[in-house]
């Protein structure tokens, strides 16, 4: 599979009919991660700025025998249950993260800080309040585990200690990443 055809590959996985299997959305996420260190490309914050809905994600699971983890199968993510991952503008180096999903009249948003090393196409993050809402009714909105200087912490965590995603393609339609835990995710840009 060429450059060419593993973007097309998953562009495709963002239709709403006739979308590749799951081995070959995994193969080609494989692929575009691999191309991307080879070809060392780097990736500005800005291109992820925006709301993208979750379409695809692999888990992983830990394996004692090889002291490692696999990655497993992949699936495409159900649209009973959208799930969104938005990025504001940066400031410096700072931005905003949040991840959304709503189910039936429940709406669950997280957010916090995040910062971008645009090097490594790496966007560490935290997520330090939760607000929930029901029918569009905000009906609890607390900074998460009731500490409100996390933010100040962050700023002095190292990068190795937070939660990542390490992007390794990026496009105007869809963004795909491998996170802290070794899985892989595919989102779409919501028009």
């Amino acid at each position: 599979m060429t450059g060419s055809e593993f973007v097309a590959t998953l562009t495709q996985a963002g239709k709403n009919s006739d979308r590749p299997s799951a081995k070959i959305i995994v193969d080609a996420l494989l692929l575009a991660e691999k191309t991307a260190k080879q070809q060392r490309i780097s990736y500005n914050f800005d291109s992820l700025v925006g709301t993208w809905r979750l379409c695809f994600a692999t888990g992983t699971r830990k394996v004692r025998q090889r002291g490692g983890i696999i990655l497993g199968k992949g699936f495409y993510w159900t649209k009973l249950t959208p799930t969104y991952l938005s990025f504001g503008e940066a400031t410096s180096a700072k931005a905003e993260i949040s991840n959304q999903v709503k189910l039936g009249s429940v709406f669950l948003k997280l957010t916090g800080p995040a910062k971008y090393l645009s090097k490594k196409n790496l966007l560490a993050f935290d997520f330090i309040h939760i607000q929930i809402s029901l029918f569009g009714r905000v009906i609890y909105n607390q900074p998460l585990g009731g500490n409100k200087s996390q933010t100040k912490d962050f700023d002095n965590e190292p990068i190795a200690k937070l939660p990542f995603f390490a992007f390794f393609l990026i496009t105007e339609d869809f963004i795909a990443a491998r996170g802290r835990g070794g899985g892989l995710a595919l989102w779409f840009r919501e028009k």
